[in-house]
């Protein structure tokens, strides 16, 4: 009896091994049936944020395929980037948004294009950079710096980023000296420091409370973001002057061999979702900066405008050395060819 199962206990815990495996669901994994999960994932928690937008409409189209199931996350896989870029290189995410800033910090350098300030002069601008030639190869670029880890579904947009804080400022001498919360590393931070200013570093969850208890004097964001968090009730929120230095880019992706191992059927409809939700993010952004500034304007808020020249005319040089050090010079003077047709 003893001899019998011991001949038979290797094939026993084969099977209940793979029965065990039969119940496990991989993110983005197909199931034997073929169908597939998405696990989408975003670092904003409002509910009313332009994300959450997107990527619900990125929800409803994927799913008229019946064989796609997609799940939303808000923040819930974590409100730091640079987490979500790791789940999706992992598999612990499909689809997540990122912004240049924290992708370049995987090694794809080139991104740091569309981060530099001014780079862009309008949403027009903007549409025909990432919509266009320039918009196709910074896709090929990611996809062939990262070995396929990361494939492009689409450019969304975070709205255009203004300077608020406890002054106004009336010309560019004016930042000299704040404390001002943004990057503190690469491009953006080397563009503040050139102004004047002091780049810090605060955690967006935290930024509320550094604004209100002085720990820095001055922010920078889209109306849609700060007016969300009530940074516009703050004592160093409460100006705003619209500078207008970052019509900013998001990157939709996909983990590209999650996408391959997908059928043709799966594949069109994972595409075709993310043109829709391209478009609803763009809409919804744009709607929601016009109501969100009359928001902090109704709620005290003081909204002034200001020479952008100065700022534009610093910005060129820097644009340029960066440009040169990280090989995008040619795609550079292309956005600014671009730039003439508006």
């Amino acid at each position: 009896m003893r001899k019998t199962l011991l001949i038979l206990l290797p094939a026993i815990v084969l099977l209940l091994l793979s029965l065990t495996g039969c119940g496990e669901r991989v993110a983005g994994g197909a199931e034997d049936d073929g169908d597939i999960k998405i696990i989408a994932a975003h670092n904003q928690t409002s509910p009313e944020n332009p994300y959450q937008y997107g990527m619900k409409e990125f929800e409803r189209v994927a799913e008229k395929n019946e064989s796609i199931e997609v799940e939303v996350h808000a923040g819930t896989l974590g409100t730091s980037e640079s987490e979500l870029v790791q789940k999706l290189k992992l598999g612990g995410a499909d689809v997540v948004l990122v912004s240049p800033g924290f992708m370049s910090k995987t090694g794809i350098k080139e991104i740091d294009l569309f981060a530099m300030p001014y780079v862009f002069k309008n949403y027009d601008h903007w549409e025909r950079v990432v919509d266009g030639e320039v918009g196709e190869r910074m896709a090929e670029i990611i996809n062939e710096k990262s070995d396929n880890d990361f494939k492009l579904l689409g450019y969304w947009s975070a709205g255009v980023r203004h300077y608020y804080g406890k002054k106004p400022l009336e010309s560019i001498e004016d930042i000299d000296g704040m404390k001002y919360r943004t990057q503190t590393s690469g491009v953006i931070a080397k563009y503040w420091e050139a102004t004047g200013a002091v780049p810090t570093s605060v955690a967006w969850g935290e930024l509320y409370q550094a604004l209100q208890q002085g720990v820095v004097d001055a922010s920078e964001n889209s109306y849609p973001y700060f007016v969300q968090q009530n940074h516009h009730k703050t004592e160093n929120g409460k100006y705003i002057t619209e500078t207008g230095h970052d019509y900013t880019t998001r990157f939709l992706l996909i983990n590209g061999n999650k996408f391959d191992s997908y059928t043709e059927e799966q594949q069109e409809a994972v595409l075709k979702a993310a043109k829709a939700s391209v478009e609803k993010e763009r809409e919804i952004v744009k709607k929601q900066e016009e109501e969100y500034k009359q928001k902090a304007i109704d709620e005290g808020a003081k909204v002034n405008q200001i020479d952008r020249e100065p700022f534009i005319k610093l910005a060129k040089p820097i644009q340029n050395e960066r440009a040169k050090e990280i090989g995008v010079m040619e795609l550079l003077k292309k956005i600014r060819e671009l730039k003439k047709e508006g």
